[in-house]
């Protein structure tokens, strides 16, 4: 007899949290808040991979970062390959990130948005954009600030609607 496979549970809750996530990307803030907007698709991505890397992962990262791309008018691929890159680090090392308390995950995840950011960076300079600030540097830090939140609030949802 052949077994049956179990039905994805969460699918949708995992989506419309990524749909809030470039929502909250595409909300405008006045222009002292723009460059401490934190990285929204970036944590929910990182998220999502520590919690469920079989169901989210590379692929969902370059998906995503393509949206992002389009949406904010870049060159298309940056986000996407700045997603991925992420999402691969997250999987490799979501076994030792899993059991470290929440502060020290933040600073991990402050490392790697650093890491996301830098990415971004190089790519602007091959096509030629101005050079940036100290403040570019700025959502890695109030990401960081964010991720106890936001690993709270996720892992409170993922655990309500059984995703594993």
């Amino acid at each position: 007899m052949i077994p049956m496979e179990q039905p994805q549970h969460g699918n949708w809750i995992i989506v419309m949290s990524f749909v809030v996530a470039i929502m909250l990307t595409a909300l405008p803030l006045p222009d002292w808040a723009v460059n401490w907007r934190p990285c929204w698709v970036a944590i929910v991505l990182i998220y999502w991979c520590m919690a469920v890397p079989d169901r989210v992962g590379i692929g969902i990262g370059w998906f995503l970062g393509l949206i992002l791309d389009v949406q904010q008018s870049m060159v298309l691929g940056q986000n996407a390959l700045g997603l991925s890159l992420l999402a691969y680090l997250t999987i490799k090392s979501y076994q030792r990130m899993r059991v470290f308390p929440l502060t020290q995950q933040a600073v991990l995840i402050c490392v790697y948005l650093l890491f996301y950011e830098l990415v971004m960076l190089v790519i602007s300079g091959y096509m030629g954009s101005a050079t940036r600030d100290w403040t570019y540097w700025m959502p890695a830090f109030t990401s960081m600030l964010l991720w106890p939140w936001l690993f709270i609030i996720l892992r409170d949802v993922r655990r309500k609607y059984h995703i594993s």
